[in-house]
């Protein structure tokens, strides 16, 4: 038998596909180390672009001790899990650790094992996925004991031969970033699909009110995109989708109860969004009072304290208006799993171009538009701008130019103790 399909990258194609399948209904993400969007896993052994393919998106995740060949978060099927019952609410952080046949014919199925429980440091839940012909009692009665499991792969077809038991663990900020993707509020290529806050306040107004949604939103001149509000307004913690449909979360009753404090009846101050109808003017000196409210809507936001903190330390060092470039470089030093995760798109082809196999950041890419997120670059800054927090406005990746894009903060706070 050939062992060029049983190497560690097509090992880890075939566990993530069984752990994170991509036709997944529940709401999961995952990311693959970023030695495999390389062209070589080794010098001369080339991984397949069918491989990479499976494998991305790629990022250079630390968890526990190290950093591992994948990390994400999903509910996981029972039969993965030696658990009766899992918590619907927080979906375990899991850690893979792959292996695959060497030149001289060998699998160091031990050594995954142990790498992989070196993980749940910060992981829930961790995994070795080796192939099925290398795996012997001593391997499975060692991950038992190291609580680890085991994917025995042959081909496509994956073997759950030991279940791990989810543990409670403190995440880092490489993990949490992974974590955050994951949630409702992640930023996706699907995320923001509308640049301003209006558009997501309205939604739960007209969700609360009697009447179609939709129509509701289109008689006011709220927004005609209802899909993009729709999922803008999840985004933001306004409302969140369950079996039944959307429904407002405890941010999003608290917009409900300031229309009806401000207005008398939501209707009523759904007709105020009449005359806010594509107005370029900043919305915090548009409407005041509900400028000042989708400040705090937009500040619950996760992403945001993260990027206001970092300009804030930019600012303090000096780099008052920062480009885009400059900034996501920053934020690679701080923060790097979230600048990944938040400005670069997750595409097979950007990442390999952007990471090299160490994780380190390729700069010279940071140039080029077309890798990044629309959502962050675009829509969430221009929110961003029109809540009062950033001086510009964001654009269209192919309008970008991010060697003098700004990203520049209204009001920095200075420092009374500096010189």
């Amino acid at each position: 038998m050939s062992t060029a399909a049983r190497s560690e990258p097509e090992v880890l194609a075939s566990a993530k596909a069984r752990l994170f399948p991509d036709a997944d209904g529940d709401r999961g993400y995952a990311v693959c180390d970023t030695q495999f969007g390389q062209e070589e896993w080794r010098p001369g052994d080339r991984i397949s672009q069918r491989v990479r393919d499976r494998l991305a998106p790629f990022n250079h995740v630390r968890v526990g001790s190290g950093y591992p060949d994948l990390v994400g978060v999903r509910k996981l099927e029972d039969d993965l899990l030696a658990v009766d019952r899992v918590d619907e609410t927080n979906p375990p952080l899991v850690a893979v650790e792959a292996k695959g046949y060497t030149a001289d014919g060998t699998v160091d199925v031990e050594r995954g094992i142990v790498q992989a429980h070196d993980r749940l440091d910060e992981a829930n839940a961790a995994f070795a996925a080796v192939p099925a012909t290398a795996v012997t009692q001593s391997n499975r009665t060692l991950a038992r004991d190291l609580n680890v499991g085991v994917l025995a792969v042959e081909g496509e077809s994956v073997d759950v031969l030991e279940t791990p038991r989810v543990v409670g663990n403190d995440a880092s900020d490489d993990a949490r970033a992974i974590r955050f993707q994951a949630s409702a509020q992640g930023v996706t290529d699907q995320s923001f699909g509308l640049n301003h806050p209006k558009n997501y306040l309205g939604y739960p107004l007209a969700l609360y009110a009697d009447g179609d949604t939709a129509a509701l939103l289109e008689e006011y001149d709220v927004v005609g995109a209802t899909d993009d509000a729709r999922r803008g307004s999840a985004f933001l913690g306004l409302t969140e989708e369950t079996t039944a449909g959307p429904r407002l979360t405890p941010l999003g009753d608290e917009v409900v109860r300031f229309a009806l404090d401000r207005c008398g009846s939501v209707t009523a101050a759904l007709a105020e969004f009449a005359d806010w109808y594509r107005s370029p003017t900043r919305f915090t000196e548009l409407a005041p009072a509900w400028g000042q409210l989708a400040r705090r809507v937009v500040w619950a936001y996760p992403a945001t304290p993260l990027l206001v903190e970092e300009l804030q330390t930019l600012h303090g060092d000096g780099v008052t208006a920062p480009s885009l470039v400059e900034f996501v470089t920053h934020l690679h030093q701080s923060h790097p799993s979230f600048a990944v995760e938040l400005f670069l798109r997750g595409t097979e082809s950007v990442r390999s171009r952007a990471l090299d196999a160490d994780g380190a950041l390729r700069e010279s890419v940071l140039t080029d538009w077309d890798v990044y997120h629309s959502p962050t670059v675009f829509q969430l800054k221009a929110m961003l701008y029109h809540v009062g927090l950033l001086t510009e406005r964001g654009s269209e990746p192919s309008n970008l130019d991010p060697a003098t894009d700004v990203w520049q903060l209204r009001h920095p706070v200075l420092d009374p103790y500096s010189a």
